[in-house]
C-alpha cells in the first residue's frame, strides 16, 4: 500500500500544489539558469526553481550533498510526513530505501571535472568528494530515517521510478521488508542538457506529446518518493492508505540504444504483464499515463502499445511531460505520485499543447484542459532509452482482486 507521497517539481513541492498545478495545466518548462543552454542551442528546461534546500535539510545536510541528493531527501521527508509516519517509526531493519535515477550527482562530477581542469589535482577540494555518487541518493534517505534494511539504487535509464517502486513491492512481496521509501530523483545539469541536444532529440521550444508536429522532448528535473508498506505493518500503525500497487512489467526491447522497437513488442508485453499480474483484464484500466516524452519515433510506437492492448477501446491518456518536461530518471516516480492523486480525485491531468491529431497516434489524448472521469485503476507507463520498459498498474486500495497485502497473503 501507497500511505505517502512527496514530490519537488518545477510546477510545485507537496503532492497538492503539485496535483493543482497539473489539473490546471500548467506549464513548468522556462528559460534554463544557471548555465548557457542557448550555448548550445536549446533555452529552455523543466527547471525547479522554487525549491530550497535550507527548507528542507539541516545545514548540514546541505554541506554534505548534491542537489540531486537534496531534491531525493526534501521529497522523501514530505512522504513520510504525508504517511504519518517519523524517523523513529521507521527506524530498523525492516524498513528499505530503494531509489532510481539516471545520472545522480553528475553535477558534482561536473564541478569536480572543472576544478581539475582550472587548477589541476589541487584544484580538487577534499570536500567535494563523498558528494559524488549515485549510491549516495538512498544513503542520504535511509541516514535521515533510520532505514537499516536494504538500500539501493536503480540507474534504470528513464524508467528508473517505476523499476524502483516494482522491486520495493517485491521486496514487501518476499517479506524482506515492512516499509520501503521509494521513488526517484534527477537534476538538470549541464553534461545531460547537451548530450540531448546533440541527440537532435529536444525540441526548441516545448513538448507536445501524441501531437502532429512534435518536434521532441525538453529535459526536466525534480524527484518523487513514495512511502510503500504492507497493509499489515500500515493497519498497525493506523495508515490510511491512499493507492495500492498492483503488477508491474520490467521488459528489454533489446533492439537500439536510443530508438523504441518499430514493433514495440518489448513495451507491449510489459503493459501486459502489469495488467495481467494485477489479477485484472485491460477492460478495468481507466486512465493512462503516458510515457509521451513528445519525439516521433516514442510516441508513435506508444501509441502502437495501446492500439494492441486496448484494441478499439479509447482509453483516455495524457503525458504531463508536456507541464514539466522529461524528468529523466525521476519522470516515472513522479508520474505514479499523479496517479496516485489522480485515483484520490478522479480527475485526469491534460496534455497541454496538444493542437493538431496525429493519425498515427489514435488515442483518446487528454487534451488541453483537464477531465473528469473514472478512476478506479490506473497504468504508469515508463519506456525508456535502451530498450528498459517499466510498467506498473495503480489503483484505489481494495478495488484490485485479492490479496491485496503486497506480502501475499489474503486481507
Amino acid at each position: 500500500m501507497i500511505t505517502g507521497v512527496g514530490v519537488v517539481s518545477s510546477i510545485g513541492l507537496g503532492r497538492e500544489a503539485f496535483y493543482a498545478a497539473l489539473a490546471e495545466g500548467k506549464s513548468g518548462i522556462t528559460p534554463v539558469e544557471g548555465f548557457d543552454a542557448a550555448a548550445l542551442g536549446r533555452e529552455y528546461a523543466g527547471q525547479v526553481k522554487a525549491f530550497n534546500p535550507k527548507d528542507h535539510l539541516t545545514a548540514a545536510e546541505n554541506r554534505r550533498m548534491g542537489r540531486c541528493s537534496q531534491m531525493a531527501l526534501a521529497a522523501a521527508r514530505m512522504a513520510i510526513e504525508d504517511a504519518g509516519a517519523t524517523p523513529e517509526t521507521l527506524r530498523g531493519p525492516r524498513t528499505a530505501v530503494v531509489i532510481g535515477t539516471t545520472m545522480g550527482e553528475a553535477d558534482v562530477l561536473e564541478d569536480l571535472d572543472h576544478a581539475w581542469i582550472a587548477r589541476g589535482p589541487s584544484g580538487v577540494k577534499r570536500a567535494m568528494i563523498p558528494k559524488y555518487g549515485s549510491t549516495l541518493l538512498p544513503i542520504h534517505i535511509a541516514r535521515a530515517c533510520g532505514a537499516e534494511g536494504l538500500v539501493l539504487t536503480l540507474p534504470a535509464a528513464c524508467a528508473a521510478g517505476n523499476y524502483a517502486i516494482g522491486f520495493a513491492a517485491d521486496l514487501i512481496r518476499a517479506g524482506r521488508a515492512d516499509v520501503v521509501v521509494t521513488g526517484a530523483a534527477e537534476m538538470l545539469q549541464e553534461l545531460q542538457f547537451s548530450g540531448f541536444v546533440r541527440l537532435a532529440a529536444m525540441s526548441p521550444l516545448r513538448c507536445q506529446p501524441f501531437d502532429l508536429n512534435r518536434q521532441g522532448l525538453i529535459i526536466g528535473e525534480g524527484a518523487g518518493v513514495v512511502v510503500l508498506e504492507s497493509e499489515a505493518h500500515a493497519a498497525k500503525r493506523g495508515a490510511e492508505p491512499l493507492a495500492e500497487i498492483g503488477g508491474h512489467g520490467m521488459t528489454c526491447d533489446a533492439y537500439h540504444i536510443t530508438r523504441p522497437h518499430p514493433e514495440a513488442t518489448g513495451s507491449t508485453l510489459a503493459v501486459r504483464q502489469a495488467i495481467e499480474r494485477s489479477g485484472i483484464s485491460p477492460d478495468a484500466i481507466d486512465f493512462v499515463n503516458a510515457h509521451g516524452t513528445g519525439t516521433r519515433a516514442n510516441d508513435a510506437a506508444e501509441a502502437k502499445v495501446m492500439r494492441d492492448i486496448f484494441g478499439d477501446r479509447r482509453v483516455p491518456i495524457s503525458s504531463m511531460k508536456s507541464m514539466l518536461g522529461h524528468t529523466m530518471g525521476a519522470a516515472s516516480a513522479i508520474e505514479a505520485i499523479a496517479c496516485v492523486m489522480t485515483l484520490q480525485r478522479g480527475i485526469y491531468p491534460p496534455t497541454i499543447g496538444y493542437e493538431t491529431p496525429d493519425p498515427e497516434c489514435d488515442l483518446d489524448v487528454v487534451a488541453n484542459e483537464a477531465r473528469a472521469g473514472r478512476a478506479e485503476v490506473v497504468l504508469n507507463n515508463s519506456l525508456a532509452f535502451g530498450g528498459y520498459n517499466s510498467v506498473i498498474v495503480l489503483a484505489k486500495p481494495f478495488v484490485l482482486p485479492p490479496p491485496h497485502d503486497l506480502t501475499g497473503k489474503a486481507a
